[in-house]
């Protein structure tokens, strides 16, 4: 059965004639006359019963009105959405990000990106970068922010900032007087780090790894939030940026310092497919990104007062 014939079909069942549903569809009688003897001939049934000037749907017109009715209105809609997208451009924007930079980076970005591009169709996806760059590949979605990854063919990764790690701890801490730390409060002071399977949790391991330090206790907590509740009841120390704990630094209800004298420092990017030409809407949202962290809390100098000595 041929599309067209189809929407003459319904045009002659909505209108209960040859003649109007002609002029609806800018098309001679003869043309959907034939049209329907044709379908009916094809099918091995008549449609239409004639009810004086009237054409009435028969049992068998009525069902097959029932079937391909939803169908051409999808093929309208398909139709319609494809010649928007020709005009306007790509308005659909998949991004993955980090835990952290959902809850303290994307909403400001994603209402610059509103007021910017009020039409654009935002899908936000939260996981670590190896799970997002599976699904870069996958196509599942266009944009993933977080961690650098380390460059693999297909992929185009797009710095955005850099920033660094520092231990992060309670006021009350005995950390927070600034003091030397010994390689023994180092290993017996509780950890509360990220989950392992991050690359946070990586370098914060290469780092104890390096100092040739096993440390006592380590708790592992899925969620930064929990993590700094944590800290905050001094049940132990962590390693964060300053920018994931900016308002409790402001409030004083956490402190921080560095881990040494060398920076234990993180690379952002946000990665692509490679050799792909990117929308405007992800060009605006990797815009607003580096213009978003231009202003965060990134390392030691950006703490000032705040910060705890070495």
């Amino acid at each position: 059965m041929e599309t067209r014939s189809l929407k003459m079909f319904c045009a002659v069942a909505e209108a209960g004639s040859i003649a109007q549903a002609a002029g609806r569809l800018h098309l001679t009688p003869s043309a959907i006359s034939h049209a329907i003897k044709a379908l009916e001939s094809e099918l091995g049934a008549r449609l239409f019963e004639r009810a004086g000037k009237k054409l009435l749907l028969n049992q068998a017109g009525e069902q097959l009105l029932a079937q391909v009715r939803p169908l051409l209105d999808g093929l309208d809609a398909a139709a319609a959405s494809l010649k928007r997208l020709g005009k306007w451009g790509q308005t659909r924007l998949r991004v993955g990000a980090a835990a952290s930079a959902c809850q303290h980076i994307l909403p400001s970005v994603i209402r610059e990106l509103k007021k910017a591009e009020p039409k654009v169709d935002l899908q936000v996806e939260s996981g670590d970068m190896g799970a997002m760059v599976e699904m870069i590949r996958d196509n599942k979605i266009d944009l993933a922010l977080g961690v650098s990854p380390a460059l693999e063919p297909g992929l185009e990764i797009c710095p955005v900032f850099s920033d660094e790690l520092m231990f992060v701890f309670a006021p009350s801490h005995a950390w927070a007087a600034g003091r030397p730390i010994s390689r023994d409060e180092l290993r017996m002071q509780p950890l509360i780090l990220y989950q392992r399977s991050s690359f946070t949790a990586k370098l914060v391991n290469d780092f104890f790894r390096k100092l040739d330090i096993v440390p006592s206790q380590v708790m592992e907590i899925g969620s930064i939030e929990a993590i700094k509740e944590l800290v905050k009841l001094d049940l132990g120390v962590s390693v964060l940026a300053p920018w994931v704990a900016d308002k409790e630094l402001s409030r004083g209800t956490l402190k921080m310092r560095p881990v040494g004298a060398s920076p234990l420092r993180r690379d952002w990017a946000i990665v692509s497919v490679a050799g792909r030409r990117l929308s405007l809407s992800e060009e605006t949202f990797i815009r607003l990104c580096r213009t978003h962290s231009a202003g965060m809390r990134l390392d030691r100098k950006d703490l000032g007062t705040g910060l705890a000595k070495k």
